[in-house]
């Protein structure tokens, strides 16, 4: 598994297999469709942004997923947030959001990485309290999905957490 500044040549992989993929679209709380000059533009948003770190996940140069910081400067703190469509259970996500953590920590010199995940996404929680983040709250209702609510949560690490 490599991690790589997201390219517009996985563009087409990323339309394929983003919100159009039911499985997908839930995880990520996505009612919308996109078209490729959708994915592209966003792709040329993020490659152009000093505050945004994205890296895509490949193995042997096909396009699993993306990993993304959205940074805030003068707070020193991030939001993070990972999508994989393929590799699920290699462990590719939980290497790839250590690397963002060390990235922010290390390299960027934040504070603070926060992120919402949906109650019903237990592979994930479990990720994310394993890499040391924390539970903060709950956004009630916030995601409503074939008719059921969900409740979003809100986790963080800080850079002075003992992980």
């Amino acid at each position: 598994m490599e991690l790589v500044p997201l390219r517009l040549e996985f563009a087409a992989a990323m339309l394929a297999g983003g919100p159009q993929d039911d499985e997908v679209a839930r995880f990520t709380g996505s009612h919308q469709t996109f078209e490729l000059a959708d994915v592209e533009a966003y792709i040329e948003r993020t490659l152009n942004d000093p505050n945004r770190y994205t890296r895509a996940i490949t193995e042997d140069g096909k396009f699993l997923g993306e990993v993304v910081l959205t940074i805030d400067p003068p707070n020193r703190s991030a939001g993070l947030r990972i999508v994989l469509w393929d590799g699920f259970g290699k462990g590719y996500g939980t290497i790839a959001l250590q690397h963002v953590l060390d990235h922010a920590f290390t390299e960027r010199g934040l504070h603070r990485v926060d992120l919402e995940v949906y109650d019903f996404n237990e592979r994930a929680i479990h990720v994310y309290k394993k890499l040391g983040f924390r539970e903060e709250g709950r956004l009630r209702d916030a995601l409503l999905w074939d008719g059921v609510f969900h409740d979003a949560i809100v986790m963080s690490i800080l850079s002075t957490d003992n992980i």
